[in-house]
């Protein structure tokens, strides 16, 4: 048998206790499997006395992450510390600049840095796995990296952020406002205390920008990602979603078009019978489009100590049997730079609700203001009540395909004729299978 893996694993919280747990309870297991030992030889955390629910006493102790990464007596670095920066950047160079590869979770260092690591990766003739990083337990990097490697991609979307698509799904089914699912969430901890990173769309952002560059072969671009978050998703814009035949979903997409390549994450509403649809809770999926496949989806559990530390075992066997392959699936120098697509015409069309004054010429006005910037409109709902303020109606417009920029202008239009009252809710239609 070969000799053991000397692991060094740097951050001992839900994940990282769940990878150490995981280690000693399939010690022979695992070694039965690659044909080699994985030993945990290095730890560091931030308190040496908590009580994790797992023995680490035979691990030599770091307190800083560094210095584990860069003088520790291991053969692969595990990070998972999080953020972009600080430790978990000055720690994950340290390993690499010694020759050991590197397994994280940290989502945000490789939308960040991925491409810098990349070469260094490369330099010093080793690599970063990462599957952990996007979906949680759902094998999409592995899947893209290497299985599609002989397909070419025009287009990977899905469900990336559980917490958004947990709160969606319970105000679809119980009717909540957003207000109180969004506390019920952060209570059952699938919310922070502060939420803004999972409802404010960016925790999807970045695993989108991951997955762009492997879908490509570009460089990573996070910063050519529009970012739109649910928090102004109402229950109305639920109900009227569903009565319409759609599933309001938090959804990140890049695709290739004639002119680059688009990055977007919003919410959108997709057709209810479409795949993606049925995706509930805080369950991720992603779909890829492919040349020879086809469109293939991947779901499974997006987050949790285990779901996760399942990602990040897997790399680790992968080192382990001497699996090889570059960062992000070709040489870093072979990545094509990002090249942003221009505005183009959304084949979905949009949703837009607008609560009007009730007053003459009001409607006239609206449809006059559309079609100055050539939107048609595939419908026209609207729910007339008696307002307790008086004159105010909910309307709703389905349009047909057009660019968002000629919807915003008009909507800017009917803004200064002064017909509405409160901001115009636009939602992207997507056509999905």
């Amino acid at each position: 048998m070969a000799s053991p893996l000397k692991l060094g694993l740097a951050g001992l919280g839900t994940v990282g206790a769940s990878v150490a747990r995981i280690l000693a309870g399939k010690r022979e297991h695992f070694s039965d499997t690659i044909g080699r030992a994985v030993v945990l030889t290095a730890v560091s955390a931030r308190d040496r006395n908590r009580d994790r629910g797992v023995d680490v006493s035979a691990a030599a102790w770091f307190d800083d992450p560094v210095k584990l990464a860069a003088e520790g007596d291991i053969d692969i670095y595990v990070e998972l510390i999080g953020g972009s920066d600080g430790p978990a950047l000055d720690s994950v160079r340290a390993a690499l600049n010694r020759g050991i590869p590197v397994v994280t979770a940290n989502k945000a260092l490789l939308a960040h840095h991925g491409v810098q690591l990349a070469k260094l990766a490369q330099r010093k003739n080793t690599t970063i796995l990462f599957e952990a990083a996007v979906a949680g337990g759902i094998p999409i990097i592995k899947t893209m990296r290497e299985a599609l490697r002989g397909n070419g991609v025009s287009r990977v979307y899905g469900i990336l952020n559980g917490t958004c698509n947990y709160m969606l799904t319970r105000m679809e089914r119980e009717g909540i406002a957003f207000a109180d699912v969004l506390a019920e969430a952060q209570g059952l901890g699938y919310a922070e205390a502060d939420p803004t990173f999972d409802i404010g769309g960016f925790d999807a952002a970045h695993k989108l920008a991951i997955l762009t560059s492997l879908a490509f072969g570009c460089e990573i671009d996070l910063d050519a990602i529009y970012i739109e978050g649910i928090s102004q998703i109402t229950l109305e814009d639920i109900r009227a979603a569903s009565e319409l035949g759609f599933r309001i979903k938090l959804l990140a997409v890049a695709q290739r078009t004639d002119t680059g390549i688009e990055q977007r994450v919003h919410p959108t509403m997709i057709p209810a019978n479409a795949a993606l649809a049925r995706v509930d809770g805080v369950v991720n999926a992603v779909a890829v489009d492919t040349d020879l496949l086809g469109s293939i989806l991947l779901a499974g559990p997006g987050a949790g100590g285990a779901a996760t530390a399942s990602a990040v075992l897997s790399d680790i066997l992968d080192v382990a049997a001497g699996t090889s392959v570059p960062t992000l699936g070709i040489a870093p120098q072979q990545l094509a730079p990002y090249r942003r697509a221009r505005m183009r015409a959304h084949e979905g069309g949009y949703y837009i609700r607008l609560q009007v004054a009730d007053e003459v010429g009001a409607f006239a006005a609206i449809a006059r203001r559309m079609a100055e910037n050539q939107i048609s409109l595939e419908s026209i709902v609207q729910r007339r009540r008696e307002d307790e303020d008086g004159g105010v109606q909910p309307v709703i417009l389905i349009t047909h395909e057009t660019t968002e920029a000629a919807v915003r202008k008009a909507l800017d239009a009917v803004q200064r004729d002064g017909h509405l009252r409160g901001d115009p809710r636009m939602i992207r239609i997507e056509k999905l299978a």
